[in-house]
């Protein structure tokens, strides 16, 4: 009944272990079924090169838990919220990229410093404040959502266009319109990390890319009027 949200998890996760960003079990993805309120979910603390698409958990949009004999990943209440507040998302994914987490855990944003990371995402990767204790030490994954839903609110910022955060003192999560395209965001994330880290280091006084420049290469990637790419794929 779920196959096809089990092989896209499944999918999303194996990238992220072909791309370097999740080492060892340090990452998740997960592809929901709007229509069922339902995602699928790597299981928990299960090795990339043990998983199998009939590993993915299957969970509801409330965070119980509906197939699968595994116990889903710790961060399954994090996906949860983030589905239940970004509409139009079909993936997402959590890792502990080595440059993105860098940037969290100094409490920055990334700044968008150049095109490659205009072409990802319009303007900064946000972060987070750090949870305070209390959200710790009750419903810490299920807080982790929701202070990520709420800075997106406060700051009025729209996750179709800013598909990644950073949390404060942990690291990135990522999202997209499908498993796929999350998974994709969360390897440019920690390429555009690194890049920036880079041009810091080299020009600490560097300012971010000009407006005009970063609309340029987002909307012709992302807007209505997009050229970028091939019309028939």
């Amino acid at each position: 009944m779920y196959e096809y949200i089990k092989q896209k998890a499944y999918e999303a996760n194996m990238m992220l272990s072909k791309y370097g960003v999740a080492p060892f079990t340090w990452g998740n993805a997960s592809a929901c079924d709007r229509e069922k309120q339902v995602f699928a979910i790597k299981p928990s603390g299960v090795p990339y090169d043990a998983l199998t698409p009939a590993d993915m958990v299957i969970v509801g949009f409330d965070g119980i838990r509906v197939e699968g004999t595994l116990s889903p990943s710790s961060d399954t209440p994090t996906h949860a919220v983030l589905y239940n507040s970004f509409h139009d998302i079909g993936g997402v994914v959590h890792t502990h990229s080595v440059n993105a987490s860098s940037f969290a855990q100094a409490g920055m944003q990334i700044p968008a410093l150049g095109t490659t990371h205009a072409d990802f995402c319009y303007g900064s990767v946000p972060c987070t404040r750090e949870l305070t204790r209390e959200e710790v030490e009750t419903d810490y994954e299920k807080n982790t959502g929701l202070v990520i839903a709420r800075h997106f609110y406060e700051h009025d910022l729209d996750p179709n266009a800013i598909p990644a955060v950073l949390v404060q003192s942990h690291g990135p999560f990522c999202w997209g319109k499908d498993a796929k395209t999350a998974a994709y965001n969360a390897v440019v994330l920690e390429i555009v990390a690194e890049m920036a880290m880079k041009t810091i280091d080299l020009n600490m006084n560097q300012c971010e890319i000009q407006q005009y420049l970063l609309d340029k290469h987002y909307l012709r990637k992302h807007g209505k009027n997009a050229y970028y790419g091939q019309k028939n794929q």
